[in-house]
């Protein structure tokens, strides 16, 4: 049986320390907690608007963390220098909207097409390697092959916020179909937004997926549990064999 990876977001440490606009909780501190608990990699979102992840922080994972430095992101010029600068593992291209809570959809590879080819080689000239955040849908898929992506990112957040038994089947089968079509094209195949300890079990068994990128779900539990214990429950939920 194939082990997930699993990758731990912590922008919601860094949310906690910007209520205060202090120095604590580190999200540092927490990556190296996350990383000795288990996890594959550590994921943080540099928004437009700073609202929990700041410049520094990128930068200080960067040099700390000793699996991967996943970090989502925006189009914007200004993100992309940073990342540029800091050199993490991968980015993950992301929709942002200032308004938005948390990301709603995946970033729509088509319309952005032209965008795309420009900054993917850019990134892979770094050493970087590129992930897209995309809705289950076969043109995001092709277009993210299109523009020499390595890898896609597969939105749950429909199959999350399902409210009933058929609306679940369905949207678990758009993802299945979606991770099918990515690995038919050679493209690495992530999932994640939404995902907790109850629902994350039939996402498992969708063979194509090698990642799962699950983050609130995990810090709630930790205010609770504990961080460590948190991220040791959460993999073993990924890799239960019986559900």
């Amino acid at each position: 049986m194939t082990i997930i990876k699993l990758g731990v977001n912590i922008d919601h440490i860094a949310t906690v320390r910007q209520a205060r606009k202090g120095f604590e909780p580190d999200p540092a501190a927490a990556a190296v907690i996350v990383e000795l608990a288990g996890a594959d990699s550590i994921v943080c979102h540099l928004r437009e608007d700073r609202r929990h992840i700041q410049d520094r922080d990128v930068y200080v994972l960067k040099e700390t963390v000793s699996t991967r430095l996943n970090l989502e992101m925006g189009l914007a010029d200004e993100i992309i220098d940073i990342a540029l600068k800091s050199k993490p593992h991968q980015v993950t291209l992301v929709p942002e909207k200032r308004e938005e809570l948390t990301t709603e959809g995946g970033l729509d590879a088509v319309q952005f097409k032209e965008k795309l080819q420009k900054i993917v080689p850019v990134f892979h000239q770094n050493g970087i390697v590129v992930s897209i955040f995309v809705d289950p849908e076969r043109d995001q898929i092709q277009a993210a092959k299109l523009v020499r992506a390595d890898m896609v990112e597969i939105h749950t957040g429909r199959y999350a916020n399902a409210k009933n038994a058929e609306d679940v089947r369905v949207e678990l089968h758009k993802l299945a179909e979606a991770a099918m079509m990515a690995r038919n094209v050679r493209l690495g195949v992530a999932a994640g937004h939404g995902l907790n300890y109850r629902n994350v079990g039939p996402v498992t068994k969708i063979m194509e997926i090698e990642e799962l990128n699950i983050g609130h779900s995990i810090i709630s539990r930790a205010v609770l549990t504990g961080l460590e214990r948190a991220v040791r429950e959460m993999k073993e939920a990924i890799n239960r064999k019986n559900y």
